[in-house]
C-alpha cells in the first residue's frame, strides 16, 4: 500500500512502472492515512510526515502533485555510488525517487525551453544525463535495483504468519535492431541515380555489382539470417519508404520489385515496421502513405516505428505516431551520441505532459547506434565493440532491457566498414554468456 495526500495521473504512472512493471508487485495507493496507519503489510509513505513506526517513507517534492510544466530545481548529489536528485532529508531513501524516475522517463526536459541540433532535434547537450556524466548509466534501473533491496530490507522478515517480502526484478533480454535506410550501394537505384554515380565516381566494384559480377557490399542479409539463426535473436528491421529520394531519404524506391522483395522476406520472419522518411516529419500525409506501402507489402497492420535520423519533438512527434495507428516506438536515443536518453533500460508508455495523461504509446529506448559511434563519436570497430559492451554489462546488472541499433550497410562488405562485421559478431557472442 501506498500513502501520497494526493493520488493523480502523474503518480499512478509512475507507481505502474516502478512497481507494476519493474518490481511486478502489485500495489494500491490511499490517501486516507488512517487506513495507511492500519495496513498491516508492506507500506510506502510517499510524504514528508511520517505516519506508522512500520512504514517505508519516501520524502516528496512536488513535482507529482502539479499538473503545469516548469522548470524544476535540479540539483545533482552523490548517493550509494550514484547519482540522484531531488534530495530528501530524515527518510528512508535520501532521494524523491518517484519523482525523480518520472523527470527523466517523461521527458519532463524536453518540454523546457531549449535549443535544437543541426536536425531540429533535442540537442543531448541540453540534457541533465549529459551534463552530469551519466548519459551511459540507466540511472533509473540503478535506483530501482537499489531501492528494492532497502524494501526487502524494511520488510523482511514480516510478522508471524507472513510471507518473506521478496521483490523480483524485471529480467535482461535483447532486441537487435535494424534500420533499412540505404538497403543496397549500387543495385536498384534506378537507370539516372545509376548514371549520376558513374559521373561522379567511377568505380569497378560498381560495374562488378552491376553486372552481376560481384554482391552489392550493403548487401549483408544473408550474412545477418545466419548470424540471427546461429544466436537464435528476434531482431526488428524498420524500413524506409520515402517515395522519393531527397538530402536525407536514399533508400530504393518502394515501387521496384526489389524493395517489396526485401520488406517481404523480412516481414515473413521477423518483425517489421517503418522507418519514417525525413520527408514525412513536415506532411503528416507521407507518414501515412509510407506505413500503407509496408502494410500492402507484407499484408500485415504496421504498429511499430523509429523515426530517420531520429528527427523528432516531444510532444508533436509522438502524437502523430498515434494517430497513425504507431503503438510502439524505437526511436527514443539520440542521433548525436550513444547513451540512455531517458536514463532508462526499459519499455514504458508515453505520458504526455501537456495533457497529463498517459498514453497507448509504448517507447522502446536504445542506447547504442552504430552510426553514432562511427559519424558522431569517430570510433574505430574496435572502440564501438568496447562502447557495446559497455551497454550489454550495464544493462545485464540491473535486469534491464537492451536495444541496439545498426544498418545493413555496417555489416556488409564495404571497405568503409571493415571490421565493424566482426566486432558486432563478437559482441553477439557475449550475450548469453
Amino acid at each position: 500500500m501506498i500513502y501520497s495526500p494526493v493520488s493523480n495521473s502523474r503518480l499512478q504512472y509512475t507507481c505502474s512502472f516502478i512497481f507494476k512493471e519493474q518490481l511486478q508487485v502489485g500495489f494500491d495507493i490511499t490517501t486516507d492515512a488512517g487506513k495507511f496507519a492500519a495496513y498491516e503489510g508492506v507500506k510506502i509513505n510517499y510524504s514528508n510526515e511520517a505516519i506508522s513506526t512500520s512504514e517505508f517513507r519516501i520524502g516528496s517534492v512536488q513535482l507529482l502533485f502539479e499538473n503545469s510544466i516548469q522548470q524544476q530545481q535540479i540539483n545533482c548529489f552523490e548517493t550509494n555510488q550514484y547519482k540522484a536528485f531531488f534530495k530528501r532529508e530524515g527518510a528512508d531513501l535520501s532521494f524523491d525517487i518517484l519523482a525523480a524516475t518520472f523527470y527523466l522517463v517523461s521527458r519532463y526536459e524536453e518540454y523546457l525551453p531549449h535549443e535544437k541540433d543541426m536536425y531540429g532535434r533535442y540537442a543531448h547537450e541540453n540534457s541533465l544525463a549529459f551534463k552530469e556524466g551519466v548519459l551511459n548509466l540507466p540511472l533509473v534501473n540503478i535506483w530501482i535495483k537499489a531501492f528494492a533491496d532497502k524494501l526487502e530490507e524494511k520488510f523482511s522478515p514480516l510478522p508471524a504468519g507472513r510471507e518473506v517480502f521478496k521483490l523480483k526484478l524485471s529480467t535482461f533480454n535483447f532486441i537487435p535492431t535494424y534500420d533499412i535506410d540505404i538497403a543496397y550501394a549500387y543495385r536498384h537505384k534506378g537507370l539516372v541515380r545509376s548514371l549520376g554515380a558513374f559521373l561522379k565516381s567511377p568505380a569497378i566494384e560498381r560495374v562488378k555489382v552491376l553486372a552481376g559480377l560481384q554482391k552489392d557490399p550493403f548487401d549483408s542479409y544473408e550474412w545477418m539470417d545466419a548470424l540471427h539463426k546461429k544466436y537464435q535473436l528476434k531482431p526488428h528491421y524498420f524500413f524506409l519508404a520515402a517515395q522519393k529520394n531527397g538530402v536525407y531519404d536514399k533508400n530504393i524506391l518502394p515501387g521496384t520489385t526489389a524493395f517489396s522483395y526485401l520488406v517481404k522476406q523480412h516481414a515473413d520472419k521477423y518483425e517489421t515496421g517503418i522507418h519514417p522518411s525525413w520527408q514525412s516529419g513536415d506532411d503528416f500525409r507521407l507518414l501515412q502513405q509510407e506505413k500503407k506501402i509496408i502494410e500492402h507489402i507484407t499484408g500485415k497492420e504496421v504498429k511499430r516505428s523509429r523515426q530517420h535520423y531520429i528527427r523528432f519533438n516531444l510532444p508533436a512527434g509522438y502524437r502523430r505516431l498515434l494517430e497513425a495507428g504507431i503503438t510502439d516506438d524505437y526511436s527514443l536515443c539520440y542521433g548525436s551520441i550513444n547513451g540512455f536518453r531517458a536514463s532508462v533500460a526499459a519499455s514504458f508508455y508515453w505520458f504526455d505532459l501537456e495533457k497529463d495523461e498517459q498514453t497507448l504509446l509504448r517507447i522502446h529506448p536504445s542506447c547504442f547506434m552504430d552510426a553514432n559511434s562511427f559519424y558522431e563519436q569517430h570510433f574505430s570497430a574496435e572502440q564501438a565493440y568496447e562502447e557495446a559492451m559497455h551497454y550489454l554489462k550495464i544493462c545485464k546488472e540491473v535486469n534491464g532491457q537492451l536495444i541496439t541499433i545498426w544498418h545493413n550497410n555496417f555489416l556488409g562488405t564495404a571497405k568503409q566498414f571493415a571490421g565493424w562485421r566482426a566486432c558486432y559478431e563478437t559482441f553477439i557472442q557475449h550475450i548469453n554468456l
